[in-house]
């Protein structure tokens, strides 16, 4: 048998060592928490917010693919989001109904179509670079939402479409107690989405770490130098767009199956979906998918509870005006909450991490 050479040594040293960091293990908590929720936090609004968290992560990581590996800015990622949540509708509920193999239809659609639609916009555009391109993407979004809107005897206008879950995803449906906990039909969607996210992000991890997400680093680094070395750099950027959009369809059916409801502003709106994204991408790191997780919970955590603590002071503080009129305005608190975590984390949170983990590494090396 032939001897290890020295760069298969380095990498089997590596993948052992990756078992016995911390961040491994902090992994796993996480993992394991999001598991618990059901149990550890009953509360309705909490199992949303726990879901919330695990959806837009997802989704986060799908465009960090496009942004932070490949350096190509998009503002159309949502509306493949947007895609894949009006293909579930339509199965489940617009032109199907209710069954298991209208779910599998709805993913299978939202994948094929999300796919054909970036493949394409991405022939046409790429050639167009930086802003420019942003540009193009973010008129092609506001165009599907002015299409959805006005298409009302399509996709149901500014009502939307509502529709019902299938079999044990139904809110009807219900498996009695377990620990005092009742598991019905959200219940097991909220496993579903979990499980279904955790095998997303997996593969999202693959494609980077594989040596096609060598590559896209490399044509985000200097697209003219792997350009010189023979990369076909419009290819792989057309590979990068297309996978990043397919994984953003897939989640946006996860969130149309919890929502059971699909309307334009909720899940094509460019404020509303597109915005978070950028501002959960900034936060947690670009260029780290795992950061895209810290983004969404803090986002999310922040637009859930912010609004709460007017209430919360009237309860404890009844005089104190000065103190309900800042609270009212939450959102002057959620931007002075960006601003030190911008000021704090200037590579976002992994990526400021990061940096700070392999300066006292090199510290010590020599």
């Amino acid at each position: 048998m032939a001897e290890a050479t020295p760069v298969q040594l380095f990498h089997m040293e590596e993948k052992r060592r990756q078992y016995r960091r911390g961040s491994f293990y902090l992994k796993i908590c996480l993992l394991a928490l999001f598991l618990l929720v059901p149990f550890l936090f009953p509360s309705f609004k909490i199992v949303d917010l726990a879901v919330q968290i695990i959806i837009f992560g997802t989704l986060v990581a799908s465009f960090d693919i496009l942004l932070g590996y490949t350096g190509i800015l998009s503002f159309g990622h949502g509306m493949f989001f947007g895609m894949g949540a009006y293909c579930m509708a339509f199965f489940m509920g617009k032109y199907g109904m209710p069954s298991y193999t209208n779910l599998v239809l709805g993913f299978a659609a939202a994948a094929v179509f999300a796919g054909i639609v970036a493949l394409l916009i991405s022939l046409l555009t790429l050639r167009v670079k930086a802003i420019f391109f942003a540009m193009i993407t973010l008129a092609i979004a506001e165009l599907a939402i002015v299409l959805a809107t006005k298409l009302s005897g399509l996709t149901g206008g500014e009502d939307g479409i509502s529709f019902m879950s299938p079999g044990i995803f139904s809110v009807a449906f219900s498996l009695g107690d377990f620990m005092g906990i009742d598991i019905n039909g959200k219940t097991i969607t909220y496993y579903f989405i979990f499980f279904s996210c955790t095998v997303l992000f997996l593969a999202m991890l693959r494609f980077t770490h594989s040596p096609l997400g060598r590559v896209l680093q490399a044509i985000r680094d200097n697209s003219q130098r792997a350009e010189a070395l023979g990369n076909r750099t419009f290819v792989y950027q057309s590979i990068s767009i297309t996978f990043g959009c397919i994984m953003a369809a897939l989640i946006g059916g996860l969130y149309a199956l919890w929502m059971e409801y699909v309307n334009p502003e909720s899940s094509l709106g460019v404020m509303t979906i597109m915005l978070d994204v950028l501002l959960m991408v900034i936060i947690g790191g670009m260029g780290t998918l795992y950061g895209g997780i810290i983004g969404a919970a803090f986002l999310k955590i922040t637009q859930t509870f912010l609004p709460d603590l007017q209430h919360l002071a009237k309860d404890l503080f009844p005089n104190a005006l000065l103190l309900h009129n800042i609270l009212e305005r939450w959102l002057l608190l959620f931007g002075v909450l960006f601003i030190l975590v911008v000021i704090f984390f200037p590579k976002g949170v992994i990526g400021s991490i990061r940096e700070r983990t392999a300066r006292k590494r090199s510290v010590r090396e020599n």
